[in-house]
């Protein structure tokens, strides 16, 4: 069957299905490409380009012209799946009209389908405003990355029944914000249930068990092309960046060698014109 585009009311519908919601990150066209080959619900040309694709510590330093640049090619590489576009730390933090017009240039000059910003309770007017304005926003909630170093660094939130509770209140504040969607990232899977249960719209998992509405992962953990770390809720389904080391070696090792190119891989010309030649 052809794949189209999923709507954001169909995503409810699968939520109210039982139907899984699979999204997975890009930050170019062949892998946009790849991504609309599959069933892959959604792209979310996250921020995680800043350390993956920039070679940045974390995702702080990632700009919106970073956040466009990328996003326009994955749009033009994989029309038949959503996209969702991050809004990186800053552009919606300051004011509700910076994060409007923002969230508006995601959309206008990227080309997504809608926006994805962290934070809970205190974001939730921010949420309202840009929700109010016209552009559909997916929240994210639990660990955010952008504010890791205020929430103790890169670890699990709400392994306590304080915390647990205030999750679970961020998340019912941005579904009556207008959020479509919301990712819950580095939860207890128990608490990702509670959330999942409560709201009418999906959430997405990231390190949040089995009992969320979809899940989500970085494409360059998951096949293999980023080792500065890989976080224990990755699965590697495939270690790509070993097959491309082997391949550098080997293309090396024939240059050196003069294996290649060989006559198969080379252009000749015709003798008559070869002995016209100085």
């Amino acid at each position: 069957m052809e794949k189209r585009k999923v709507t954001i009311p169909q995503l409810e519908e699968m939520k109210q299905a039982g139907k899984k919601i699979k999204m997975v990150t890009a930050y170019d066209y062949p892998t946009a490409v790849l991504v609309d080959k599959t069933e892959i619900e959604l792209i979310l040309v996250g921020d995680s380009l800043g350390m993956v694709v920039l070679g940045y510590e974390g995702t702080v330093p990632v700009t919106m012209d970073d956040m466009i640049h990328h996003t326009r090619p994955v749009v033009k590489g994989a029309p038949n799946t959503f996209i969702v576009g991050d809004m990186p730390f800053m552009s919606y933090n300051i004011s509700q009209e910076d994060a409007i017009y923002n969230a508006g240039r995601i959309m206008k000059e990227g080309g997504a389908d809608c926006v994805k910003l962290e934070g809970g309770t205190v974001m939730a007017s921010t949420v309202k405003a840009i929700v109010d304005a016209g552009i559909p926003v997916m929240a994210h909630i639990g660990l955010t990355p952008q504010t890791a170093s205020a929430l103790g660094g890169f670890k699990v939130q709400g392994k306590d029944a304080k915390m647990a509770n205030e999750i679970i209140e961020d998340a019912l504040a941005l579904e009556e914000a207008g959020a479509f969607s919301i990712v819950l990232e580095c939860i207890p899977a128990q608490v990702a249930k509670v959330i999942t249960e409560k709201l009418s719209i999906p959430t997405i998992g990231i390190g949040a068990g089995p009992w969320c509405d979809g899940q989500v992962l970085v494409t360059h953990d998951m096949l293999g092309l980023f080792d500065r770390f890989v976080p224990k809720f990755v699965k590697q389904y495939a270690k790509v960046g070993d097959i491309i080391v082997d391949a550098f070696k080997q293309y090396a090792e024939e240059v050196n060698t003069g294996v290649f190119p060989d006559k198969a891989h080379s252009f000749t010309m015709k003798e008559e014109e070869l002995e016209k030649l100085e």
